[in-house]
């Protein structure tokens, strides 16, 4: 479990922060709103992907896993 939290945790940030910032920058350029709204959009992301890593995530592995394994 302390592993599944941990890799949530650090996913999590590490994907949304690319895109989030990728996103915002390509919609809005850097003016002068571009920090605000990154974080914005960056914290809402980060528990949206956060969440879905640790309940959907085990979910989605177990379904791959059945498919492959035949």
């Amino acid at each position: 479990m302390k592993k599944r939290l941990a890799f949530a945790l650090v996913m999590s940030l590490i994907t949304t922060c690319i895109i989030s910032f990728t996103l915002i920058y390509l919609n809005l350029g850097f003016g002068n709103n571009f920090f605000y709204s990154w974080i914005k959009s960056w914290s809402i992301a980060y528990l949206l992907a956060f969440f879905s890593i640790m309940f959907i995530g085990p979910k989605v592995q177990s379904f791959i896993n059945s498919i492959i394994n035949k």
